[in-house]
């Protein structure tokens, strides 16, 4: 098991390593670059930028320098000083701009998580035991929808019955008095009387799949000669459910780990645009738009590294549950 830890930490290395520099690569594709984009905006809105200060921003950011430069300029310094760089449209570093919303991306991703845990899996297990009941085809037309449906309609719905209905605004993480003052036990409690909402719209969809994920998996294991003979000794039944075929069927609520730390840095964009919410998904689509490579490339390697470490942790936990996966670590 530790040699398996150890392999898959150096491949870990070697695929941020890939992964930094096809990034840092594709950012600049696009034709143009900062100081083009700032140059067409300006024209756009009647306006002139002197060639002086266009050199003067080139020279700044070294974006006539040679990509290979560009990119081990950028890289050692966030290795080495742990500095992501300088933001091209926000004149201000990296580093000061996206923590703040990768916090609050945790939080809402993982508040998310423990709402899709502790729904799906009490209607997927009742689900698979009461197969074709009035229950079970309720669960199933939940989740047909909740996979149908795309979640920034979802978004809009709550928008319109917010203010139409209840005539309150559903978007936002924080109200207006609370949004740039500093934490305290009064924005804490502010912040969780706005979280319930983009929790509901983004955990719609993996309640929905997660039920229908669970259901089918709990309905191999239930009649396996393993459970037939339990009951046939005797076991209780919900004893005998708990113990064997739920335990078994338990694997996808430990794969969904791994989901978790890349969705940190996503946020769900399109849900974050419509309801208006403080993460990083408008902030990094803001860097796409504007050419802000730095800002882009930074958000693109945390992603990844995240997206490293949660499949790795995804897999330890597999290992951890599921006696059968640790047996093939063990041997491999």
């Amino acid at each position: 098991m530790a040699q398996y830890v150890l392999r898959r930490l150096g491949l870990m290395v070697i695929t941020l390593a890939v992964v930094s520099l096809v990034a840092f690569w594709i950012i600049q594709l696009p034709p143009g670059d900062y100081v083009d984009t700032m140059q067409a905006v300006a024209e756009a809105n009647g306006q002139e930028i002197s060639v002086q200060r266009m050199a003067a921003l080139r020279a700044r950011y070294g974006l006539d320098d040679p990509f290979i430069v560009q990119y081990f300029k950028w890289i050692s310094n966030i290795l080495l000083h742990g500095d992501f760089g300088q933001s091209f449209a926000w004149n201000r570093p990296v580093s000061s701009m996206i923590w703040n919303r990768v916090a609050l991306s945790a939080f809402l991703s993982i508040s998310t998580l423990f709402f899709v845990w502790a729904v799906a899996f009490p209607i997927g297990i009742y689900s698979a035991v009461k197969q074709y009941s009035k229950g079970d085809y309720a669960a199933t037309v939940f989740g047909f929808i909740g996979m149908a449906v795309p979640e920034f309609m979802i978004a809009l719905l709550f928008l319109y019955l917010g203010s139409r209905v209840f005539h309150q605004s559903v978007g936002g993480l924080f109200s207006p008095q609370y949004a740039d003052a500093a934490w305290n036990m009064g924005k804490v409690l502010d912040l969780a009387s706005h979280l319930w909402v983009p929790i509901l719209i983004i955990g719609m969809s993996g309640t929905a799949g997660l039920i229908r994920t669970t259901r089918a998996n709990l309905l191999d294991e239930l009649y396996k000669p393993y459970v037939v003979t339990a009951r046939a000794k005797g076991m209780p039944e919900w004893r005998l459910l708990l113990k064997y075929p739920v335990r078994m069927s338990l694997s996808p609520f430990f794969s969904t780990v791994g989901w978790l730390l890349p969705g940190l840095i996503s946020g769900e964009t399109i849900i974050s645009i419509v309801l208006s919410l403080p993460t990083t998904g408008p902030l990094l689509l803001g860097g796409v738009e504007s050419q802000d490579m730095y800002l882009v490339g930074s958000f693109i390697l945390i992603l990844s590294t995240l997206m490293v470490i949660g499949t790795l942790l995804s897999d330890l936990a597999l290992a951890w549950w599921d006696p059968r996966i640790r047996r093939r670590y063990a041997e491999s």
